[in-house]
């Protein structure tokens, strides 16, 4: 048995968003990062992308509705 370890990647908009090591393992800190950066990434929806080239990624995707 052989254990892999997978980095993690979170994405918005098609854009790599980078990850402090001091906040990796805190995903509602590092939420509240990404959107200082990007304010839309507070509404927007978290998916898993799943593993793609030995990256497990993590996409920030818009919400998309009707105003009022």
């Amino acid at each position: 048995m052989q254990i892999n370890h997978l980095e993690r990647a979170y994405r918005y908009d098609g854009i790599d968003l980078p990850v402090p090591p001091h906040l990796a393992a805190e995903p509602n800190a590092l939420r509240t990062y990404h959107a200082t950066l990007y304010p839309a990434i507070i509404n927007a929806e978290i998916v898993d992308a799943g593993v793609v080239g030995g990256v497990h990624v993590t996409e920030y995707r818009r919400a998309v509705g009707t105003k009022g």
